[in-house]
C-alpha cells in the first residue's frame, strides 16, 4: 500500500528497517505528536507492541525487554515532558550497557522557541548518556529520503548493539508536522519504500575480535594463585565464561548474583565474612586478581580490592575504566571469550581453602536462618534462589533484596538473575521486571519471578498496568519503609528525625493497592506458603506480600554477620 504522505512513509520505513535489524518488540507511551510511528508499529504484525500510559514505566519496560533478550527495543513517546520521563531508564541503560532505542517525537523547527504548546528543547536531551544522537529532520518527499531514513536507523542500531563500541542507549529525535494522521486529499509519497532485497538491513556493522594482549595471557599463566571477581555482566553467557575460566585455573570466584557467574566448582560463598577476617586475608594473598564486570555491591569485596597488595587486572570488552577503588594495575579491552585461551592452574589446596571456608560460613548462616520459621528477608532471598526451577528468571531490586541474595545464595546452574545495578536506582523496577518477563517468555524460558521491597513497588506502581501482562510472580517485602537505612550509619547515629526522613513509613495497605490495579495479591506468613507458591505459576501477574519488621531485620543481619565471623575465626583456629 503506498504511503499517503511523507510522514507516513517515514514511519513505515522506520518500523520496517528496525524489524530488518532483528527488533521484535516496541514500547509506546501514547501521545499525539508520535501518531505516525505509533500507527506504523501497531500495524506491523512482526512487532509486539506494548502500550504504557506512564512514560517512565514505558522506558523501563523497554529496558527490561532489552536486558532479557539482548535485542534493541525502541520506546516511543510524544513531545515535551514525556521525553524527560525516559531519562532514568536511559541512565541505567548507559551504565548497564543495555541496547535501548529512545524515539522522541518533536515539534517541527518552525514551532520551536516560539512558546508553542508542549515544546521543549529535546536536542541532545540525554547528554553524554547516549551512544548516538540524531535529529532526523521533518520527513520530506525527496528521491533520497528512504535511503537516508534506513541508513539512519542502521547507524542507530549499530551504536545501540555495540557493533562499533560499547552497547547502550541511543536517541533519535523525530520532528513531525501535521497532519499526523493520513488524509484522503494527501498528494501521496511518490517514491518506493523498499529496503534491501531478502529482508536484509540497509547497513550492518560488526566489531573485530578483541583478544587478550600477550602480556596479560603471560601474567595469568605465571600466576600461581589468583582470585576472579565477577560484577555486573551483560548476559548469562558472559557469567558462564567467567565461571569456566575460574574453574579451569583453579582460582576462587567471587561473583555478584546478577553476574550470573555464581556457578561451578570455583564459586565462593560467604565472602563478606571471609574478607573481613584479617587472619584469613593475610593467609590468602593471591598473585593476581582478575576483575570481570562492574563491581559495586559488596563493601567487603571493594574494601579488600582497595587494600590488597596483589596486582589487579580489569578485563572489559570495551576497555571501560571500571576501577572504583583505584587499584587496577592494568585495564584491558578484550572479549571475555578470550579467557578460554589462557593457561595455568593453582594448586587444589589454594582453591579448596577458599571454597571450604566459604561453605563453613554459608552453613552457619543457613543454620541461623533455619532456626526461625518466620519468612525473614534473608531467608526469603535464599529460598527463592534455591527453590526456583532451572530455566527460571529472577529479577531483583536494588537496595536490600540484591544484598540479601548476595549474602545467602549458594552457587547454582539454571537460574538467570537480572538487576538494575548500573546506577542502582529503585525507580522503574516493576516495569523492568515486567519487560524482562515478557522477553523471557518470548524465548520460551521458564517461570519469571521478581523480588522487591515495598518502596520499589510503590515507586513504580503504574508498572502493574502492563498491556499485555506477563506471567510474573512479584514477591514484595513489606517492612513499611526504607529497610536498608537500618543497616547504615544513619541508624546508629540515633538521629531524632531518623524515622521520618530515612525510615519513611508509608502505612499503605498493599493488598488494596494491588487488587485496585486488577492484580492478584496473596499474603505469605509461613515458609510452607512460599514453598507452595514456588510449585505454582498461575497466568498473569500476581503479587506475594511478605511482611517484616525493620528493627527485627536489622538485628537478624547483625546476628548473621556475627555468625559468619565466628565461623571463619573457628576455622582459622582449627587450621
Amino acid at each position: 500500500m503506498p504511503a499517503a504522505d511523507a510522514g507516513q512513509a517515514f514511519a513505515l520505513v522506520v518500523a520496517d528497517e528496525l524489524v530488518r535489524h532483528g527488533v521484535t518488540d516496541a514500547v509506546l507511551a501514547p501521545g499525539s505528536r508520535s501518531t505516525p510511528l505509533a500507527l506504523a508499529f501497531a500495524a506491523d504484525e512482526r512487532v509486539r507492541l506494548h502500550v504504557r500510559i506512564d512514560e517512565r514505566s514505558a522506558s523501563f519496560t523497554a529496558l527490561g525487554l532489552a536486558r532479557a533478550t539482548g535485542r534493541v527495543v525502541p520506546v516511543l513517546c510524544t513531545s515535551g515532558t514525556a521525553a524527560a520521563h525516559f531519562h532514568a531508564a536511559v541512565l541505567e541503560s548507559d551504565a548497564s550497557r543495555v541496547p535501548l532505542m529512545v524515539l522522541t517525537a518533536d515539534r517541527p523547527p518552525e514551532l520551536r522557541g516560539t512558546g508553542a504548546n508542549q515544546t521543549l528543547d529535546q536536542i541532545k536531551l540525554y547528554g553524554a548518556a547516549v551512544r548516538h544522537f540524531a535529529e532526523l529532520g521533518v520527513p520530506e518527499s525527496r528521491p533520497d529520503a528512504v535511503r537516508y531514513w534506513r541508513s539512519s536507523i542502521s547507524a542507530a542500531v549499530a551504536a545501540a548493539t555495540g557493533a562499533l563500541g560499547a552497547p547502550g542507549p541511543v536517541h533519535l529525535n523525530l520532528a513531525l508536522r501535521e497532519p499526523l494522521v493520513p488524509t484522503s486529499d494527501a498528494a501521496g509519497f511518490p517514491y518506493p519504500l523498499d529496503g534491501r532485497p531478502e529482508g536484509r538491513p540497509w547497513a550492518s556493522a560488526a566489531a573485530a575480535p578483541r583478544p587478550l594482549p600477550d602480556d596479560i595471557v603471560e601474567r595469568i599463566a605465571a600466576a600461581r594463585t589468583g582470585v576472579v571477581l565477577a560484577g555486573d555482566l551483560p548476559g548469562a553467557a558472559d557469567g558462564a565464561l567467567v565461571a569456566t575460566f575460574a574453574a579451569e585455573r583453579g582460582w576462587p570466584l567471587i561473583a555478584e548474583p546478577h553476574s550470573n557467574a555464581r556457578r561451578g566448582p570455583a564459586a565462593v560463598v560467604g565472602t563478606d565474612a571471609l574478607l573481613r577476617d584479617q587472619a584469613f586475608v593475610a593467609e590468602h594473598v593471591p598473585d593476581l586478581v582478575v576483575v570481570c564486570g562492574r563491581l559495586g555491591l559488596s563493601r567487603a569485596v571493594l574494601g579488600w580490592v582497595a587494600t590488597t597488595t596483589s596486582d589487579v587486572v580489569v578485563i572489559d570488552p570495551y576497555g571501560a575504566w571500571w576501577d572504583p577503588t583505584r587499584s587496577a594495575a592494568a585495564v584491558v579491552a578484550a572479549d571475555l571469550t578470550s579467557l578460554a585461551h589462557t593457561s595455568g592452574r593453582a594448586s587444589d589446596s589454594w582453591h579448596d581453602s577458599w571454597v571450604q571456608a566459604g561453605v563453613a560460613v554459608a552453613t552457619a548462616i543457613d543454620k541461623a536462618l533455619d532456626e526461625d520459621e518466620r519468612l525473614t528477608e534473608p531467608r526469603l532471598a535464599r529460598d527463592l534462589a534455591a527453590g526456583l526451577p532451572d530455566g527460571a528468571l529472577l529479577t531483583v531490586a536494588s537496595s536490600m533484596p540484591i544484598r540479601d541474595l548476595d549474602l545467602t545464595m549458594r552457587p547454582r546452574e539454571g537460574l538467570r538473575i537480572l538487576a538494575n545495578r548500573g546506577v542502582s536506582g529503585i525507580d522503574g523496577f516493576v516495569s523492568t521486571a515486567v519487560g524482562a518477563a515478557l522477553g523471557h517468555a518470548a524465548a520460551d524460558g521458564g517461570p519469571a519471578w521478581a523480588l522487591a521491597g515495598d518502596l520499589s513497588l510503590l515507586h513504580d506502581i503504574n508498572g502493574l498496568l502492563a498491556d499485555p501482562a506477563p506471567d510474573l510472580t512479584l514477591v514484595v517485602v513489606n517492612n513499611d519503609g526504607g529497610g536498608i537505612f537500618s543497616m547504615l550509619p544513619q541508624a546508629g547515629a540515633e538521629l531524632p528525625a531518623f524515622e521520618r526522613i530515612f525510615g519513611t513509613p508509608h502505612g499503605v495497605d498493599l493488598a488494596k493497592v494491588v487488587t485496585g490495579y486488577g492484580r492478584n495479591h496473596q499474603l505469605l506468613t509461613r515458609v510452607e506458603e512460599l514453598q507452595e507458591a514456588l510449585r505454582t505459576q498461575p497466568k498473569g501477574l500476581r503479587v506475594l506480600e511478605v511482611r517484616t519488621d525493620r528493627s527485627d531485620n536489622a538485628e537478624l543481619h547483625h546476628r548473621l554477620t556475627a555468625v559468619g565471623a565466628e565461623a571463619v575465626a573457628t576455622r582459622q583456629t582449627l587450621r
